[in-house]
């Protein structure tokens, strides 16, 4: 998807699971931390965020899923839905998230796309789906070779099916871009370059680069209180600390 939007030079050389840039990620093949990145289709951004597919990965999962309005099953077409499928499922239609199916690596010898596609369709059943949810588009790719297309029997040549099934299933995010800036906070990195990061999504409100905003608390937030509160508070070490900011609460 990147290659074919345009997201490298035609020549540039491209590491394996490019978006594994963790060395754990690369050294055992999967992925743990929730990334995110973007590319262009017909004039449109398609934010792309790919999560943890197990369980025991289930903060970054949930995490992810409230940053995106749709989400990508990608299951093998030899292997079928495995736990960690039937886990990021079951969070994707909690949230009301509409899917689309990937059956990805058609070409292998003991590829069973039509037998993995009922599995599927069961899987969502067992998870009680709704009517609307039931109703996915189905592409079978090969993602080695770049291509989609949505029935088995028809050749392909490119992904653009699959660009086409995102722009057609997948909702654009809601909100006013003119309102109160309104962002949600993913999740936290550091960098030695920038200092802390925060990965968020903006709801409402339009955020520029180079833009300084402001943090709003609530005065009387959990584990925060007003100035006048501090001035109040009677335990010892606040007392003893008056002149600090850092006080304790008892």
């Amino acid at each position: 998807m990147l290659r074919q939007s345009g997201a490298f030079r035609s020549n540039e050389i491209v590491a394996e699971r490019v978006m594994d840039s963790n060395e754990l990620e690369r050294e055992r093949g999967i992925t743990i931390l929730a990334k995110n990145t973007a590319v262009f289709y017909h004039d449109v951004k398609i934010n792309i965020v790919d999560t943890p597919g197990h369980s025991d990965f289930g903060g970054e999962v949930e995490r992810a899923l409230k940053m995106v309005d749709g989400v990508m099953l990608l299951v093998d077409a030899s292997e079928g839905p495995l736990p960690q499928t039937r886990y990021v499922l079951s969070k994707a239609l909690e949230a009301g998230l509409p899917p689309v199916l990937i059956i990805n690596k058609i070409d292998r010898p003991d590829a069973r796309a039509q037998e993995v596609l009922n599995e599927v369709y069961d899987l969502f059943i067992d998870l009680d789906a709704k009517e609307d949810q039931l109703g996915f588009p189905v592409l079978y790719t090969n993602a080695k070779a770049g291509t989609a297309s949505s029935s088995i029997q028809s050749p392909a040549t490119d992904l653009q099916p699959l660009f086409d099934a995102i722009l057609e299933h997948i909702p654009p995010p809601k909100g006013d871009s003119a309102g109160a800036l309104q962002i949600q906070v993913a999740n936290l990195d550091y960098s030695d370059y920038l200092g802390r990061l925060a990965i968020a999504r903006v709801f409402n409100g339009t955020l520029k680069n180079g833009e300084e905003v402001a943090i709003a608390k609530r005065a009387q937030a959990r584990g925060h209180r007003s100035d006048a509160a501090r001035r109040h508070c009677r335990c010892r070490r606040c007392h003893r600390n008056h002149h600090r900011r850092d006080h304790h609460w008892d």
